[in-house]
């Protein structure tokens, strides 16, 4: 598919609508039934900057409607429609408003990460974004970032997260955070989609969070837009020149052009939002970063998503308690008050917390130890601190509480052509009541990445004809995250489509036992080819099943027939010491080959 195949959308016939005197620009799209940025870019092409909750008369209304097709009649104004509450399921970002008073919620700055592949230009961007606020005489002050930080454009503020990449925006979202508003994907028009690329999107969809792309290094001679356009078409972000709904703004970070349009775009997204909170009650927000400096102790990045933090509240992080000594801006200048959407480093915390935990101003010391020595206590009853993560046995009981309305699936496959015909058996299976979603598909064993982003997405991990890196299988024990081998697709669709109706026997989870490496190859009369190995680690067990990796690739899945030490047949063999391996039914050993012995455990 390339640019010229892509349908456009056919011309807007032409209504009436009957507009009051006066009313805010999302009510206007309301009315014409299309998308309130549209609206603000109709009227910025009139030479008219506004907000999506700005007033705008009739006079107004009626020429951006009739440029865009529409009749426009006058009515008398309307009742304003009743504030609604969040959706239960909303973004943990707007959960620190759910209960608040409607009428004491204020505007407050969007939060924007910008993530991409490597050398794609993201840090480029930033510093360049940053420096276009920073007058001479504050040029120092770029250097002393916290770990986040505000911009000014046109009286208006827009919050930065300088995080390294997707992998530090996943990690807060593993703990429950969810601190951004917009994405802004930075894409080198040179270079196109690349890995790194195809996983931020992936980590921004799975957080609901809009995409903004930034088409960087324009300038470069061998640039090439509508291929990069093209490829992000081929992974789901259509583009708004191309017949989506997805703002691609050019942007050269080295030649400092497109940067204030980039700006701009990112209000036009984020206004739709309407971000809202109450500055007037003690604060409340994220852990973006933290340091132990030899001298102040411990540095806190905290990022203010509620209320107001001011110097000498009492601040609960988990299970510990400080109070704010000192608080500093992005650039390193001293304050004493820090409201909704401001990035702040503060001093006097005792120890240093993790990025991505909840922080909370209490009124007291008195109130901050009950809360902890009440955080302490919950986590002692437990024997394991409760996971996010869910397991495909718990679906059809959480769907029967409410509690899922989607199952969330990575999923990794040997090769291409097995994982159309998974996807499409599996998405029959979704009901209005729960239906299941593919956070990823790829090919190639299970990574570290995959279990990263299960974790953060309360995903299963299910693969087809792959294996489990022993590092993804380490983090998948430590979080709890469930994965499923197969490599039969009908038990693959069986076992979900029972986990979806609640018929779902009790599980095995596989578990590694032990590696061994081939280091000679031997050909014994009436056994054939033996392989001579030294075990790495764990133990390898008689009879027990195995499977042969080459480099990194499954060649062999069995049990192994027999295990020798010297002449005698022995029924295990113990990390660090040699043997003869033979596996069932195999003959084609090659020095390098990995023999995995494994088990499966029911899970409890």
């Amino acid at each position: 598919m390339n640019k010229d195949q892509i349908k456009t959308p056919p011309a807007v016939e032409q209504r009436t609508i009957r507009v009051p005197s006066s009313l805010t620009v999302r009510e206007l799209a309301s009315l014409m039934q299309v998308s309130p940025i549209d609206v603000i870019k109709q009227l910025m092409s009139n030479g008219i900057m506004a907000t999506i909750n700005q007033q705008i008369d009739f006079d107004t209304a009626a020429i951006v409607a009739s440029d865009m097709g529409f009749e426009v009649l006058p009515e008398a104004p309307s009742e304003p429609a009743p504030a609604t509450a969040p959706a239960a399921g909303a973004p943990a970002r707007d959960r620190f408003i759910a209960d608040e008073d409607p009428s004491k919620l204020k505007p407050r700055p969007s939060v924007v990460a910008v993530l991409g592949h490597v050398d794609h230009g993201k840090t480029t961007l930033l510093d360049r974004i940053r420096a276009t606020n920073v007058t001479a005489e504050e040029a120092g002050g770029i250097t002393q970032h916290i770990g986040a930080y505000q911009v000014t454009v046109g009286g208006r503020k827009i919050t930065f997260l300088d995080t390294p990449g997707h992998q530090a925006f996943t990690a807060m979202r593993a703990r429950g955070a969810q601190v951004t508003d917009l994405v802004i994907l930075v894409v080198a028009a040179d270079d196109g989609v690349m890995p790194q690329t195809r996983e931020a999107i992936e980590h921004a969809r799975a957080a609901q969070v809009p995409i903004l792309v930034a088409l960087n290094k324009i300038d470069k001679s061998n640039a090439n837009p509508d291929r990069v356009k093209q490829q992000l078409a081929d992974v789901g972000l259509l583009v708004e020149e191309w017949g989506g709904d997805v703002i691609c703004v050019p942007v050269s970070a080295k030649m400092q052009t497109g940067i204030d349009e980039l700006l701009e775009n990112i209000f036009l997204v984020t206004d739709v939002a309407d971000l809202r909170a109450n500055p007037d009650r003690p604060a409340q927000g994220t852990v973006i970063e933290s340091t132990m400096d030899e001298r102040q102790g411990a540095k806190v990045t905290l990022l203010v998503q509620n209320g107001t933090l001011h110097v000498g509240d009492i601040v609960v992080i988990g299970t510990h308690f400080g109070k704010v000594r000192a608080m500093f801006d992005d650039r390193g200048n001293r304050i004493k008050q820090a409201g909704p959407s401001t990035p702040v480093a503060i001093l006097g915390f005792p120890v240093v917390p993790l990025a991505g935990e909840r922080f909370e101003v209490v009124v007291s010391e008195h109130v901050a130890r009950e809360t902890v020595n009440a955080r302490l206590a919950a986590e002692r009853a437990a024997d394991k601190q409760q996971r996010r993560t869910v397991s495909l046995e718990e679906v059809f009981s959480r769907m029967q509480s409410g509690e899922t309305q989607e199952v969330n699936i990575v999923l990794k496959a040997d090769v291409q052509g097995s994982i159309e015909p998974i996807v499409n058996s599996v998405c029959e299976l979704g009901s209005q009541e729960c239906k299941v979603r593919f956070l990823r598909q790829g090919t190639g064993n299970i990574t570290e990445s995959d279990v990263m982003l299960a974790v953060a997405s309360s995903a299963i991990v299910i693969g087809f004809n792959v294996s489990v890196d022993p590092a993804a299988q380490r983090l998948a024990e430590a979080e709890g995250v469930d994965i499923r081998l197969y490599n039969v697709i009908y038990r693959l669709v069986e076992d979900l489509d029972k986990a979806l109706k609640g018929r779902l026997e009790p599980a095995y989870q596989e578990v590694v036992t032990g590696h061994a490496e081939v280091r000679a190859v031997f050909k014994i009369s009436r056994r054939g080819n033996v392989a001579g190995a030294y075990v790495l680690d764990g133990q390898l067990t008689r009879n027990s099943p195995a499977r042969l990796l080459r480099n990194g690739e499954k060649v062999y899945d069995g049990k192994i027939a027999s295990l020798r030490r010297f002449t005698e047949d022995v029924a295990e063999v113990n990390a660090g010491y040699e043997c003869g391996i033979a596996l069932e039914d195999f003959q084609d050993y090659q020095v390098g080959d990995i023999i995995e012995g494994y088990k499966m455990e029911r899970v409890s």
